[in-house]
């Protein structure tokens, strides 16, 4: 992270969640009843991106415009504790709110008040001061009238060519000045703006990089990303081949503010001194990282005061899933020379509940149980691939011959071994036993083992 000043301009909202439980239906209409609610007001829109920036350890500036209201006071109040400067231009109007009901850490719908474009006083002297002594500037366009302002624009537009300006547009917003560093459209706002209608969402590459060439051209950027959510994201630099930069696999969560995770993220690197691509690319897996940790949501409930936390590890995932009602699954084994047997297994074995954990036998284990060529991958890397496929939620490495000690302490409700044995011939069956848990076989692919792409490689090589 640079330690000079990141300055963002753009609509600031206020964001209110109210979190309650959701037991049952009402009875005068088939909506759910939610009671027990707990409001959370939190900043939104551009406050969201400088108050994540200033959380990443950035100073920040942020430029916007509030309203002369309560909800205007309240986002200020929100904005200063979390650390922003905030250079308010006044807004015509009232503060936008967007308000979403909650249950279980799902929105259940959202109200919005204060909606489409009040327009802003101008620029301030102590927003061009701002933007005169920025490293990089982030512009987070909402569509609410503060980045359409003649002296805004005029100011972005004269700043030095060694500034890096990103712009997060919205469909209804400004276009981008012309010469910013990196445009950030998401792939239904990439689609709409560049004339080809909502359906860039569920496109393929082609069709985010033509998207992505037309806005560079009609903008005058120097690069557009696409972002297309799970999938990753799209860059697009001059004439060359597209970067294309995806999403590592991770748990769904909430993706409320992504997209200004992203942005501020991009724009803290460039003024770092990135090149756009590692720009982006560290913004793909900020935003990834943000949107397992619960969103927007979950960065309020922090109160802005780390990064997300990183992937849980077996010891803490079992006693939250099982809290939580669901269905903790295990498996075990080498995993040596992963192969399409394995990933069988371990599919199905994630099907039978809510996550899966796999218990690894360590290398000392492996040489004990194979032999002392074994195992051929450390520890370490076998850990690394089954924790990079999507069925696997968390990696326990385990000592023992057996992993009768560590199912103790994970107390899986499912124990899923993929193979040709019978339920009865499982040792851990017994021990599944003891709180009420099931072992029981999964399908695998007959033929394939490690042994046998052990015995081939060394037979092609003879």
């Amino acid at each position: 992270m640079s330690a000079g000043r990141l300055v963002v301009v753009g609509d600031a909202l206020l964001d209110r969640d109210l979190d309650g439980r959701a037991d049952r239906l009402a009875p005068d209409a088939p909506v759910p009843v939610v009671d027990a609610i707990r409001e959370r007001p939190r900043p939104g829109g551009a406050g969201l991106a400088a108050a994540l920036a200033v959380a990443a350890g950035a100073p920040v500036t942020l430029v916007c415009a509030l309203g002369a209201d309560e909800a205007g006071r309240q986002l200020r109040t929100l904005l200063e504790r979390a650390g922003v400067d905030v250079c308010d231009l006044g807004l015509h109007g009232e503060t936008p709110e967007k308000v979403r009901v909650r249950a279980a850490g799902r929105a259940l719908v959202r109200l919005d008040r204060g909606g489409g474009r009040a327009g802003c006083g101008p620029l301030t002297g102590a927003a061009r001061t701002a933007l005169r002594q920025a490293t990089a500037v982030l512009v987070a366009d909402y569509g609410r009238g503060v980045t359409g302002e003649p002296t805004v624009r005029a100011a972005l537009a004269a700043l030095p060519a060694a500034v890096p300006i990103v712009w997060d547009p919205h469909p209804r917003g400004a276009e981008p000045v012309p010469g910013v560093l990196l445009a950030t459209p998401n792939a239904t706002e990439a689609a709409a703006m560049a004339g080809g209608g909502a359906g860039l969402a569920g496109a393929g590459l082609a069709a985010a990089e033509a998207c992505g060439r037309a806005l560079a051209a009609r903008w005058g950027a120097v690069n557009v990303c696409v972002t297309l959510g799970s999938r990753g994201a799209l860059l697009v630099a001059g004439a060359g081949a597209p970067f294309a930069l995806p999403a590592p696999a991770a748990a769904t969560g909430d993706p409320c503010g992504a997209g200004d995770c992203f942005a501020a993220t991009a724009a803290a690197r460039l003024a770092g001194g990135a090149l756009p691509s590692e720009a982006v690319a560290a913004a793909v897996d900020a935003a990834s990282a943000f949107v397992a940790a619960g969103g927007a949501s979950g960065a309020a409930a922090r109160g802005f005061a780390s990064e997300p936390r990183p992937p849980e590890g077996a010891a803490a995932l079992a006693p939250r899933v099982r809290a939580a009602g669901g269905t903790v699954v295990a498996t075990g084994g080498c995993f040596d020379l992963l192969h399409a047997g394995h990933v069988r297994a371990l599919r199905a074995a994630r099907a039978l509940g809510d996550c899966l954990i796999v218990c690894l036998n360590s290398d000392a284990s492996v040489r004990r149980l194979k032999g002392p060529d074994r195992p051929l991958v450390e520890q370490g890397d076998r850990a690394a691939v089954l924790a990079g496929l999507a069925c696997v939620d968390a990696v326990a490495v385990f000592g023992e011959d057996d992993p009768r000690t560590i199912l103790r302490a994970l107390r899986p409700h499912v124990w899923a071994k993929g193979g040709d044995y019978a339920a009865t011939e499982l040792p851990e069956a017994a021990v599944l036993a003891e709180w009420g848990g099931r072992a029981v076989i999964v399908p695998y692919v007959a033929g394939r083992s490690t042994s046998g792409l052990i015995d081939a490689a060394l037979s092609r090589a003879r």
